[in-house]
């Protein structure tokens, strides 16, 4: 995301740490905070469900009942009304200075978005729409993406008729939120398995060697099963074939790596495990709809 020039107009930078800039509408605000020095156990807190989305830079982020995790460029997390947010600035400083966007929301229009969602389109398991009760972590569909960036600029903008554009833009952004954090946990349902699972073993053995080779062989064996009955479990707890899940994983891998526009596409797809090329593009442009490079330059472009 970029922010517009009428941000850097009417902002005052009055702090190093959490410098905070509002943008007040009828049923949300927009808060831009930026940081310029290294600090670490910043507290903040919200008194409605909150959106915050990385725009520049690095955090930490220690969350109640989460490990702590590197927050960065291109990623989102959807908080509830009241969490306490602790902050590390491992990186900022005054020349790269950290910059989040965090979009709090009314609870009544989170409310009516889902209740007009439900009347319309059920879940595809039946159940109805609803926030779910836990921290939601995830990478910018470019849906979301272009969302944001125009949000912002309906924010900073001083158009008479702001109110009605960004409450068309914030119904859709709830909307694809609950749809990315539905297709979440429907391809993460090994994180409701217990960790001495071995299905789950292999599920995060998996995320945290993507960068190298794997093959059913290596994971059969790691689960102690004969490759057959590996690939038939497998398929039928998570919905996908093994291959089917390395490579999405392996795509949300690069998508949120070329949220940096400074990574090169060759850079990105050997460290994402691909030994192809031009299999890594043609993979990514049939999950995204655009190359790689042509996502790249979609991003730097809002």
């Amino acid at each position: 995301m970029v922010l517009p020039e009428n941000f850097y107009k009417n902002r005052r930078l009055e702090k190093l740490v959490e410098n905070q800039t509002t943008f007040t509408l009828e049923k949300a605000e927009m808060h831009i905070f930026e940081t310029h020095q290294e600090a670490e156990q910043v507290l903040l807190k919200f008194n409605q469900p909150v959106l915050a989305s990385m725009i520049q830079g690095k955090k930490i982020m220690h969350l109640q009942e989460m490990q702590a995790f590197d927050f960065l460029p291109g990623e989102s997390i959807i908080l509830p009304a009241d969490e306490t947010m602790c902050i590390d600035f491992p990186e900022a400083n005054s020349t790269s200075p950290t910059r989040c966007l965090a979009m709090s929301i009314s609870e009544e229009k989170i409310k009516n978005v889902i209740q007009k969602l439900n009347e319309k389109n059920t879940r595809p398991e039946g159940k109805e729409w609803a926030f779910m009760d836990y921290n939601f972590h995830f990478t910018n569909e470019l849906a979301i993406h272009q969302i944001l960036q125009r949000l912002l600029f309906i924010f900073t903008e001083q158009h008479p008729s702001k109110d009605l554009f960004a409450d068309f833009m914030l119904q859709e952004l709830i909307i694809r939120v609950l749809q990315s954090e539905n297709h979440k946990i429907y391809n993460e349902q090994s994180m409701a398995l217990q960790s001495s699972d071995r299905l789950a073993f292999v599920i995060q053995y998996i995320r945290s060697h993507l960068d190298q080779p794997l093959s059913v062989e290596t994971l059969s064996k790691k689960a102690y099963m004969s490759e057959s009955n590996f690939h038939r479990v497998f398929k039928s707890e998570m919905g996908v074939s093994p291959i089917e899940f390395i490579n999405n994983e392996r795509i949300k891998l690069a998508t949120s790596l070329l949220h940096n526009s400074q990574r090169k596409i060759k850079e990105i797809y050997t460290e994402c495990g691909f030994n192809s090329l031009s299999y890594f593009i043609r993979l990514f442009k049939k999950k995204k709809l655009l190359s790689p490079k042509e996502y790249q330059m979609k991003l730097k472009e809002q």
